[in-house]
């Protein structure tokens, strides 16, 4: 069992070495999540919030290696993030992941991954904390005709159970823990493959990730392409710029 903050509607269930509470209401949970692990907040301190529509997690994580090759924590929770979708999601309808962070179900974009560091971190040192954040698109009824918005989707239109947010928060921080359990015990190319099963590549392309996150794709005619993580990590596509939330 966890703590929680009064003002949480109900307990959640999860792994020992997370604490959870709500976020500030109509905050940017993931701003939250950054000001409180710079304030000193715990590893595993996973704040849960909803607005406009959406809901959002994000959990504080302590890297124990340099700037750039820790940014493949991205990996771990956006694996997690799609699983735990998936849990709660019609069976014969896949998650999908568009490089590296947007998450797509259906067809749509359903919402995306984030990841934040302490300003002004070299890329050589390794940073006082991470977090992790994911943001999905609850409901559109708020943005009026879904005509009007054909490239995302929600869990609402999509027929997932109402009232997701604590269950799918439950699911998250068990599969994260089982992430960073793969990564540790099997190595991070068994875990990158779990992401990369998620990934949307152009057919018969060859892929890996490698040590700082950056992905190499080798296509059916022998050309190489490289996708490098930081430079995209910087601004979310997904990542609506005006209201701070999934784009619609």
């Amino acid at each position: 069992m966890i703590s929680i903050s009064e003002d949480r509607p109900a307990d959640l269930i999860l792994p020992p070495a997370f604490t959870a509470r709500m976020a500030e209401p109509a905050a940017d949970v993931h701003a939250q999540a950054c000001r409180s692990a710079e304030e000193g907040a715990e590893p595993g301190t996973l704040l849960l919030g909803e607005r406009d529509g959406t809901v959002t997690l994000a959990v504080v994580l302590a890297p124990d290696e340099p700037l750039a090759p820790a940014r493949r924590a991205l990996f771990a929770g956006m694996w997690a993030m799609a699983e735990a979708i998936g849990g709660f999601g019609p069976p014969e309808i896949p998650v999908v992941i568009a490089w590296p962070d947007t998450l797509h179900f259906n067809q749509g974009r359903l919402g995306g991954g984030r990841l934040g560091w302490p300003d002004g971190c070299r890329e050589d040192t390794v940073p006082d904390w991470l977090v992790f954040s994911a943001s999905l698109i609850a409901s559109k009824r708020h943005a009026g005709d879904p005509g009007l918005t054909p490239d995302s989707t929600s869990l609402e239109e999509e027929g997932f159970p109402p009232d997701l947010a604590g269950p799918l928060a439950e699911s998250f921080a068990r599969l994260l823990t089982k992430a960073f359990e793969i990564w540790s015990e099997d190595g991070f190319s068994v875990l990158a493959q779990r992401y990369l099963d998620h990934l949307v590549l152009p057919p018969g392309a060859r892929v890996e990730i490698d040590a700082v996150g950056d992905l190499r794709l080798h296509r059916p005619d022998a050309q190489v392409e490289s996708w490098p993580l930081q430079p995209v990590l910087d601004v979310p596509a997904w990542r609506d710029p005006y209201t701070g939330t999934v784009r619609l």
